[in-house]
């Protein structure tokens, strides 16, 4: 497709000798966003951490905007305009919110201004160090720190865990509106298939490092005997 900006095909992929990822393939569109659906153990940040470039690939190809990038170093990657947010948040726990942000700036769209009207509790903790933020704040400014550097794609690898259910509705919204807002491609990892599916436009299941179902979010989230069947999950 023309209007494709990540490309996975046939991708097998893990740590060493182990191969976690037996064979992916999926595109994703300028603008897009899908969802990663799955078990536990089943390759969903390992996905993640392939399409950045930390894992050892030894099958596939990834295109990024029509150009092959599988052997290109991950910092060249986030150069070209893919974003990550880590599951472990890590940001610079020294510096403060206002230093994580401008510490990674990049000309574009987002600015410190628009992080602050996206997500206004960053605003009122702009002076605060980041080990002075609760894990939920933490998380935002993971996510706004990322924005910084004007991807056109971002990956979101269990932004919502351990957070308390109000911190979730903020997030939430505030993604909601980056996508009104920018229409930032996103891939998200998320255990909760209710909120992932909510937010995207498209799906996948993995299972044993296979994409074993793919359908459209709102199709997906319909579909509870699937969701059952492939996560164990049922949606509330």
């Amino acid at each position: 497709m023309p209007d494709t900006l990540l490309s996975l095909q046939g991708v097998r992929a893990g740590y060493g000798d182990a191969v976690v990822l037996s064979d992916i393939s999926f595109d994703l569109a300028d603008k897009g966003s899908l969802a990663v659906l799955g078990r536990n153990g089943v390759g969903k940040s390992t996905l993640l951490l392939t399409i950045m470039g930390f894992t050892r690939m030894t099958r596939g190809t990834i295109h990024w905007r029509g150009e092959d990038i599988t052997r290109l170093a991950p910092y060249k990657r986030a150069r070209a305009g893919i974003g990550w947010v880590a599951q472990e948040r890590e940001i610079f726990p020294s510096l403060t919110v206002a230093e994580n942000l401008t510490v990674t700036a990049r000309p574009g769209h987002w600015t410190i201004e628009r992080i602050y009207d996206l997500l206004p509790r960053l605003k009122e903790r702009r002076g605060n160090k980041g080990n002075q933020l609760s894990g939920g704040e933490q998380q935002m400014l993971a996510l706004a720190r990322a924005l910084m550097t004007n991807p056109q794609l971002l990956l979101l690898d269990e932004p919502f865990e351990g957070l308390a259910p109000i911190i979730v509705e903020e997030l939430t919204a505030a993604i909601r509106k980056m996508l009104t807002e920018q229409g930032t491609a996103f891939v998200l990892v998320e255990q909760h298939a209710e909120i992932a599916l909510s937010l995207t436009k498209d799906a996948i299941v993995l299972e044993r490092g296979n994409v074993v179902h793919r359908a459209p979010s709102a199709e997906l989230i319909k579909d509870e005997a699937t969701l059952e069947r492939l996560i164990g999950l049922k949606v509330s």
